[in-house]
């Protein structure tokens, strides 16, 4: 029993280590390239151009998902502020579905563990879930219901506009008297150089009157500047360490359940989960149900965005259709924790209804997918792709991008760190 322990075990940390090796770089390299593109295109640029709802918003809120996260939980976020700033339901939803499955870092990934085939039935995929979703949320979110949910908004909003009026912090200090009482009520008595204002507890007047040669630059950050180019990294490196800091955990987390679930659960246990293809059932019952199964098992795996891929590879190569991992992918935006956070958001019947329209429209894509590729040809079975898990240590491709990488990935994530100092964003 000691040595089955031993060896289940040992295959853990053997497929774990290997599926790292095997996700590194394409992640790597997605991310740094997603953080440039950030760099480009700000969310707060174009969220002004989501309130309403088109063909013309909806390409605009595509591109700007696309830009913007790597998530589900930062994307869930940026959707509520989208609805704060007046962005229509239809289109904030449109938004969370682009930016947590149309984004780079997860094709390279795709690509890498599953092929080509299930990268273009992600973009086809994801294309035809941002449509669906907007017609649904458009045409079937009740009025009432979204009353409710803008009052809320309003409402979460109330008590910070309101302490901002009566109590305005600059760096701890109550600034509330000067604004109640009037510039006539300053304690004229002082001398000026005592009422310039401090920033965050420093003295800034000495400053001022010795000069900046006689500013003691051993107690301040290095401001040297930096060459435009430089200036460009740091600042997209900036959004690189942020997109670790927010989805590292998530990447983990994914890498070790998708190992766990590779190394303990046989393929003979996800086909008795699944619906075999003996069972004589007209094809679109079939798939139907595979996708009804690949969204609840996304709802239950509770792991993010890329992090989800790995779980996706070992659910098709379990036996799961081509619809189903679709369906799995894209059901990203429904796991039991983004649930929460919706309620916390929106409230609790918006949510019921939020819930509902994105699980038919998951539904409906999948099978979607399912036709298409079945209608044109498609070959999307196991036979065609690469294994799971292959031995990628050796003098290879994978290996050389990895040496490439590994160095670049962790100078990139420092000079981002740099970037982001003081804005207490970490691992």
């Amino acid at each position: 029993m000691d040595g089955e322990h031993s060896n289940v075990i040992f295959h853990f940390i053997d497929v774990f280590f290997n599926m790292i090796w095997q996700i590194y770089w394409p992640l790597a390299f997605g991310l740094i390239l997603s953080s440039f593109i950030r760099n480009w295109l700000p969310v707060e640029t174009v969220a002004k151009h989501l309130g309403s709802t088109s063909a013309k918003s909806l390409a605009f809120t595509t591109l700007l998902g696309v830009v913007s996260s790597s998530c589900s939980y930062a994307a869930a976020s940026l959707s509520h502020t989208l609805m704060i700033k007046k962005s229509t339901i239809a289109n904030a939803m449109a938004f969370l579905v682009s930016s947590t499955n149309l984004i780079v870092e997860m094709f390279i990934v795709l690509v890498a563990l599953l092929g080509w085939t299930f990268f273009w039935g992600e973009i086809i995929g994801g294309l035809i879930l941002i449509m669906t979703v907007a017609f649904l949320f458009e045409r079937f979110f009740p009025k009432d219901v979204e009353a409710e949910l803008r009052q809320k908004l309003e409402d979460d909003q109330k008590p910070k506009s309101s302490e901002a009026t009566t109590t305005m912090s600059d760096c701890g200090m109550d600034m509330s008297a000067m604004t109640h009482e009037g510039h006539e009520h300053m304690d004229m008595d002082k001398p000026a150089d005592k009422r310039e204002e401090s920033d965050c507890g420093m003295d800034m007047s000495a400053m001022k009157h010795q000069g900046h040669e006689h500013m003691d630059m051993d107690s301040m950050p290095s401001n040297a500047p930096l060459s435009p180019t430089m200036a460009k990294i740091s600042k997209s490196a900036g959004f690189f360490h942020m997109d670790l800091a927010m989805i590292g955990k998530e990447i983990l987390i994914g890498v070790v359940v998708s190992s766990v679930l590779i190394a303990i659960v046989p393929l003979d246990g996800w086909r008795a989960l699944f619906i075999s293809s003996d069972v004589n059932m007209p094809a679109w019952l079939h798939s139907f149900l595979d996708v009804i199964i690949g969204i609840f098992v996304a709802m239950i795996a509770y792991v993010c965005s890329v992090g989800n891929l790995l779980l996706a590879a070992a659910l098709w190569h379990g036996g799961i259709s081509f619809g189903g991992v679709i369906g799995f992918i894209l059901a990203d935006v429904l796991t039991i924790p983004m649930i929460r956070v919706y309620q916390k958001y929106y409230g609790t019947r918006p949510t019921k209804w939020m819930v509902g329209l994105l699980f038919v429209g998951i539904l409906f894509t999948g099978l979607s997918i399912d036709a298409i590729f079945s209608g044109f040809g498609v070959a999307v079975s196991s036979e065609t792709l690469r294994p799971l898990i292959q031995d990628g240590f050796g003098l290879n491709f994978t290996t050389i991008m990895n040496l490439i990488f590994i160095p670049l990935s962790i100078w990139y994530y420092q000079v981002g760190k740099k970037a982001n100092a003081g804005m207490g964003m970490s691992m």
